[in-house]
This record gives C-alpha cells, structure tokens and sequence, in this order.
C-alpha cells in the first residue's frame, strides 16, 4: 500500500524524498497504522517543499530550521513538530546528519557539577532523574551564593544555607522542599569527601517537617483489592496486560518503576523467580507467585505485540515500546479504581504496596517479614505500618486516670 503511496504521490518529492521510504519502513516496524505513516509522510513533503524554497539540503536540517518551520506552518495547522524530531532522530540513526557538537563547557561551575554527577551515578547508584533534580538546586545555590565569581567552597557558612532555604523553601511544597534539602546534604558530603570543604557541612542543613507519621497509611482492604482485580476487563488484550500489572503491584508490591523497568530475561520461568531492579541499583529475587506467572505467560504468548524492546509491558498504540515512565501505571490503578467504584485518597501505583503491607500486618507478619518483602532497607521505613495495627494498639492503651476518688 505505501509503495503504491510513494509511486503517485508528487508532494512528497524534493530534498527529503531519498530518505523518506526509509523512514516510513521504520515507522511500520514500530506498528503505525497506514494512515498514521501517511500522514506523518504529508507533514514531511511539506518540510521538503520549503527546504527547497530556502536551498537547504538534509544536512542543513538542525533543530533550530525544524522549529523555523513549524512556526511558519502554524496557522496552516501543519508541521507536526513530534513527526519532524522523529524524523531527524531517524536521520542521525542512519548517519545522514551529524549533530554539531556544542562547545565543552569548561567552567568551574560545569566541572564541578560533572564530578558530583559522575558520584551520585556511581557510587551512589541514584536514577537520571534524581540527579538531574539534585543538580538543579546546587546549581541555583551555587549561581546565588557566587554569583559570576570563582567558586571558593571554603567560603560557604551554614548561614548561607538557611538563608536559601528560608527564603525558597516556602515557595515548594513540603515535599519538595525535603528533595532540596536532602541533595544539599549530599553535595556538600561530596564536597567533604574531596576534601573540598574541611568541615563536613551536611549537618548544618536544616530539615524539611516530615509529618508522614502523622497520618495512617492509605490503603486498601484485602476484599477491596480483590474487587479491583476482579472487575479488570480481561476480554481485551489490553486488559490483560493491565491485570498482570495490577497483579505485579497487589502480590509482590513492587513499585511503579520496578514493573516498567521488568524485562523478558528477568523472569526464571524454571525456578520460578523474578528479578527486581530496585532503588539505588539493586538486583533482588522475589518468587514469582502462580498466579502473577499464569497472567504473565497469557500477556506475553497472547497479548504482546511483536517489538524490538525486552521491557516486558508495551505499549498498546505505536510506537511498540516499553512504557516511558511510572505515570502510565498511575492510570492503569486509577482506571482500575473507577471500574470497582473505589475512591481511596491515594489513587497511585504505591497505594497497592501499602495495601500489602497493611493486609500482611494483619494476617499476623512480624515488620521484619513485611521489611523483607518490601526491600527496605532501614526497619525505619517499615515501622510506619505498625499504625494501621489497631488491634495491637489498644491493647498498648492504658485507662485514662480518673482524679477525685473516682
């Protein structure tokens, strides 16, 4: 059909029209239906009608000339600037343009920044996103605290600290405010260990309230979970895929980006266990419950699509990938609360954790068992199931002292 397409098609002719049967194969691979590819085929012969207006060539195709002309082609209602940055990255796969390489930054501030990064990469095992978060926030500290001037670390006082906090913390939200905290804590720990600083000054950042104890954990109760489980729409493939996700979550109470990150050479199908690729670079084994395996072995020999990734869950529309971050899975648990008409406070992927621990807690597990199957590391972060335990509480109760002979 798209050979057909590319044979009478004159509108898609011109600078880009050598690679374009190309890039329309991949997106095929990538399971786009017909009529996306064409379209996505018209949104690029405009591209090459004005590149040829303005004699550019495919190499002259940077990003800057991209968004020239989606700006160009707004009213319009063309360009479709997704199309074009998959376009271009199809081109720099296949080596016909070369991004220019931006000048090395050699700047005190992006020396220091790249050896606190190199640090948290690989001695402190943290994901891209957290480094990125914590970076930012030495980044503002630094460019305030120094302004354009050379960077004396010798020169920072605890005061200079909490005046910065004093003075943005208010401006975030109590969680945010505890990021920002913590990854001051562990830059000027970095700083210490490098001996960038003589004394240690992470134990002069003030902390952040954190009132978690104050609350009871949200959860579900066991027959609650299970009528969440129950009416999941299992006639679809993509109901399917969402079962043997919400199962992932409800039995072995993994997190949201454990069960993104799962990959098909993760599953031991003969020892019946599966590998976990946790917080801060940990590889654990949990045994793979019958259940969750029976929902896993229908997902991958019924409902997965044929793909080049080894994430075990894909996406169901093109492109077939694996999910892109722990917000999918947050609407898979939404979604599944909506069906079973249940509206608890937490509506995210962690509120089935909680669940677990909750239900084990009461089928009479020790903090120690329910430590263990959530992988914490600190019994610290287990302790805060122990509220949920009303039973045990009352009898901790003592009657209240009546005064006046009473």
């Amino acid at each position: 059909m798209l050979e057909e397409f590319f044979r009478r098609s004159k509108r898609i002719r011109g600078p880009l029209a050598f690679h374009l049967p190309g890039f329309a194969t991949s997106l095929k691979e990538e399971d786009y239906a017909d009529a996306s590819v064409k379209a996505k085929l018209w949104c690029l012969g405009d591209l090459g009608r004005w590149m040829k207006r303005k004699g550019l060539t495919v190499a002259n195709l940077c990003e800057p000339r991209v968004e020239a002309f989606v700006r160009s082609h707004q009213r319009a209602g063309r360009g479709d600037l997704r199309t074009l940055k998959q376009f271009r990255d199809s081109l720099r796969k296949r080596g016909a343009i070369l991004d220019r390489k931006l000048s090395c930054d050699r700047s005190p501030l992006a020396k220091i920044l790249g050896r606190y990064e190199r640090y948290l990469r690989s001695e402190r095992g943290l994901v891209a996103v957290t480094i990125l978060n914590y970076e930012a926030y030495v980044r503002k500290f630094l460019g305030e605290r120094f302004r354009k001037g050379p960077f004396h670390f010798s020169e920072v006082k605890p005061s200079d600290i909490s005046s910065f906090i004093l003075r943005h913390g208010p401006t975030m939200s109590p969680r945010t405010a505890q990021v920002m905290t913590t990854a001051f804590r562990s830059f000027f720990r970095f700083l210490f260990q490098n001996g960038k600083l003589k004394a240690d000054l992470a134990a002069s950042v003030p902390a952040v309230p954190d009132w978690r104890q104050s609350t009871v954990p949200k959860y579900l109760t066991s027959e609650e979970v299970e009528c969440m489980l129950r009416v999941c729409n299992r006639r679809t493939a993509t109901g399917r895929r969402d079962y043997a996700i919400l199962l992932l979550l409800a039995r072995l109470g993994l997190r949201a980006g454990e069960v993104v990150a799962l990959e098909l050479d993760d599953v031991d199908w003969r020892a019946g266990e599966i590998l976990i690729r946790g917080k801060g670079l940990r590889h654990e084994r949990m045994p793979l419950p019958a259940e969750v395996g029976k929902a896993l072995t229908s997902y991958l020999r019924h409902d997965r699509p044929p793909c080049r990734t080894r994430r075990v869950f894909v996406r169901v529309r093109a492109p077939r990938r694996g999910f892109c971050s722990h917000k999918a899975l947050t609407s898979i648990v939404k979604r599944a609360l909506l069906r079973a008409d249940l509206h608890p406070a937490l509506k995210g992927a962690h509120l089935l954790r909680h669940s677990l621990a909750t239900s084990m807690l009461r089928s009479g597990a020790t903090m120690a068992e329910i430590g263990e199957v959530l992988r914490h590391r600190t019994p610290n972060t287990t302790e805060i199931y122990a509220k949920v335990d009303f039973d045990g509480l009352r009898s901790l109760v003592h009657p209240w002292p009546l005064g006046g002979g009473q």
